[in-house]
């Protein structure tokens, strides 16, 4: 659930940046997403928790920016086995260009925190990370490299910003995906169109279906396969994530302050 349940000093230099400006046509400061959250418990889906993603427009160092929230709680109910209170915090410039990210996970009563700060000089990405154990124990990092580099959050942004045209179905597009402690290479896999029902309300939608993959003990793994819309906010209305205790899925439940039509919706 951690990895799923999600950017960015360009100025002057970001275009000849290894961090390639995106331009922002789908996501509109003010956008709320709302889903329910469920748990696979020997072959019983149930009810887990529930989670919010809300996009607003900030200033970070002097200039303008979006930041995104991602935040999702267990249900008093499951809380019993597995409290879950996380908070994810991304910050990028309004072509999807990460600048700052913060994860805050209260996990079964264990708190930790990851952060990651961007910075950019002629084609080379500077990352600098914190690390903070469940112990209290905080290491830091600093990495620079020459490839794109991403978090959760700005990766899943970025993600809802590409132009399906450009994909053929079963490319691969790879990164390098940043969190408080490390940097690994991940990549996303365009698996083609499907229409999906979704479980809250049986609304039905069109999708593009993408897979984000990471190495699990040296193998490729599909950590999240996530269900956005085949329109010009390509919503995620559905993830589905592959965990190693078992399984969850997130469904949209509403949403509001879209930049754009919907145009994906079909009738039931």
């Amino acid at each position: 659930m951690k990895r799923v349940f999600l950017f960015f000093l360009w100025m002057v230099t970001l275009c000849a940046s290894a961090q390639k400006p995106l331009p922002n046509t789908a996501i509109a400061p003010g956008e709320k997403i709302e889903y329910e959250l469920y748990f696979n418990w020997k072959f019983i889906w149930l009810k887990a928790g529930t989670a919010t993603f809300l996009t607003q427009n900030t200033r970070y160092k002097e200039q303008d920016a979006l930041r995104s929230y991602l935040i999702t709680r267990t249900s008093k109910r499951l809380d019993k086995y597995f409290m879950m209170r996380d908070t994810l915090t991304g910050i990028m410039t309004h072509e999807n260009v990460p600048l700052y990210y913060r994860k805050g996970a209260n996990e079964s009563k264990k708190y930790r925190r990851d952060e990651v700060w961007y910075s950019y000089d002629t084609g080379i990405t500077t990352i600098s990370q914190r690390y903070q154990k469940p112990s209290g124990k905080v290491t830091t990092r600093k990495h620079s490299l020459k490839e794109e580099v991403y978090d959760m959050m700005s990766l899943m942004q970025r993600a809802r910003n590409m132009r399906p045209e450009d994909f053929r179905k079963g490319e691969k597009r790879f990164f390098k995906m940043a969190d408080g402690d490390e940097v690994e290479d991940v990549y996303v896999i365009y698996r083609g169109k499907e229409t999906i029902s979704l479980k809250s309300n049986k609304d039905r939608y069109s999708c593009l279906v993408f897979s984000f993959v990471a190495k699990d003990e040296g193998k490729d793994k599909e950590v999240v396969r996530f269900f956005i819309t085949d329109d010009a906010n390509h919503l995620p209305v559905r993830l589905d994530m592959f965990l190693r205790f078992g399984s969850a899925k997130a469904f949209m439940m509403s949403y509001s302050g879209l930049r754009n039509p919907v145009t994906s919706k079909r009738s039931k």
